[in-house]
């Protein structure tokens, strides 16, 4: 009984294998399916899947650090403004009270902040097909002109303030775009500049295995234009994975485009 036992036991490890590499297994199948199911929708599905993920994380991390900076928890509470305040001093108070409000209004802030971003980000993704700095500082300001508007942080003049603070977040992402760039270039990658569109295209359809195909046959960015069925299967791309790359550079305009 017991042999019969430990022969099961081993007979299962040997057809499942690790359970925490058969679940990861899983968890990025998952992930390669809904990528390429996504990338087959129109741009308008897209965007507002994106969004609502997107709502959904900054609602969570915005109730998270909320309920962490809440005034009963804070051993120095905010005081209210001065009755006769100035209207900059009440703008003053009004950036500061948005930035250390209640777990409801951290999660509100920061569900409009990171849905405009990644829904923004994923618009001009689809119509540029390339992830690059003006699709990101256009995210950026979009979700810094509606995270000023919702919080309270324009008073007295919200529409100047929104555009304030988007410039300011445009910038900021900009920047850090720049230097993520040189950075990747010190380590040696600056011949990847050729695939950018090509990388972000395949990590879309859940088919990154497959750059260094691209590469190998020398199929720069360049060249996805002119990309046929014969050009994927010279460089070993199966049948499968030709077909979704050749539909998704039809259905983006900026893939289709040569630059």
């Amino acid at each position: 009984m017991a042999s019969s036992s430990s022969s099961s036991s081993s007979a299962a490890q040997a057809l499942g294998g690790n359970p925490l590499e058969e679940w990861t297994g899983r968890v990025k199948a998952l992930e390669a399916r809904f990528r390429a199911w996504m990338a087959k929708q129109p741009i308008h599905v897209e965007a507002a899947v994106t969004t609502a993920v997107g709502v959904v994380q900054g609602g969570a991390l915005g109730g998270l650090m909320g309920s962490l900076t809440a005034d009963g928890g804070s051993p120095f509470p905010m005081p209210p403004p001065p009755p006769n305040a100035n209207p900059q001093a009440v703008a003053s108070f009004k950036q500061a009270q948005a930035l250390a409000g209640g777990p409801l209004v951290q999660a509100r802030n920061f569900a409009v902040m990171t849905g405009a971003n990644a829904g923004i980000s994923c618009v001009m993704r689809r119509i540029r097909g390339a992830e690059d700095i003006q699709g990101s500082m256009a995210a950026a300001f979009g979700s810094g002109a509606l995270f000023s508007l919702v919080s309270g942080m324009g008073t007295p003049n919200p529409v100047a303030s929104a555009i304030t603070s988007g410039v300011a977040f445009a910038v900021f992402q900009g920047g850090f775009f720049m230097i993520g760039q040189k950075f990747s270039k010190r380590q040696g990658v600056s011949e990847d500049t050729y695939y950018s569109r090509t990388r972000s295209m395949l990590q879309k359809l859940g088919l990154e295995k497959y750059e260094k195909n691209f590469k190998k046959g020398l199929l720069t960015d360049h060249t996805l234009p002119l990309l046929t069925d014969s050009a994927l299967r010279d460089v070993k791309i199966p049948p499968g994975p030709r077909l979704l790359i050749l539909d998704q550079i039809k259905r983006v305009p900026g893939l289709a485009k040569a630059q």
